[in-house]
């Protein structure tokens, strides 16, 4: 599956982060966007790990983005959140990948690749400022 809870978390996560005048902490943007706090907490850490969020802590902390919006693409978050690259089919991202083993001689899995690989340079040129303008 392409995109899954976790990176539609993050993508709303990030636009309401953008948007903000400051950091923002977990309880109120759980809040805000209907998200259990537990599995927000784990998605802002992800990306947090990842150099696309940054966390303060103490009475005014929270989380901020690191870089502007523009320069933090839909690919980068979903890679950042999944832990690897969003694939559209078990099979499409590699012949290796094949659940069947059968990928060399697969009619379907050459057209699967050029079709992840077009997903993936789409989702690599969409930004978090066009969801925003959106």
């Amino acid at each position: 599956m392409l995109m899954t809870r976790a990176s539609e978390y993050a993508l709303l996560s990030l636009v309401v982060l953008a948007k903000a005048s400051g950091p923002m902490d977990s309880d109120t943007l759980s809040k805000e966007l209907d998200i259990s706090k537990s599995f927000l907490s784990k998605i802002l850490q992800s990306l947090t790990r990842q150099h696309i969020l940054q966390s303060f802590k103490g009475v005014n902390g929270g989380f901020e983005l690191i870089k502007d919006s523009k320069d933090i693409t839909i690919l980068e978050v979903m890679c950042a959140v999944e832990g690897k690259n969003p694939a559209v089919f078990d099979c499409s991202p590699s012949e290796s990948s094949c659940p069947s083993d059968k990928a060399k001689t697969c009619s379907l899995w050459p057209f699967l690749n050029k079709l992840q690989g077009k997903i993936d340079n789409f989702l690599d040129t969409l930004t978090i400022a066009d969801l925003i303008e959106e």
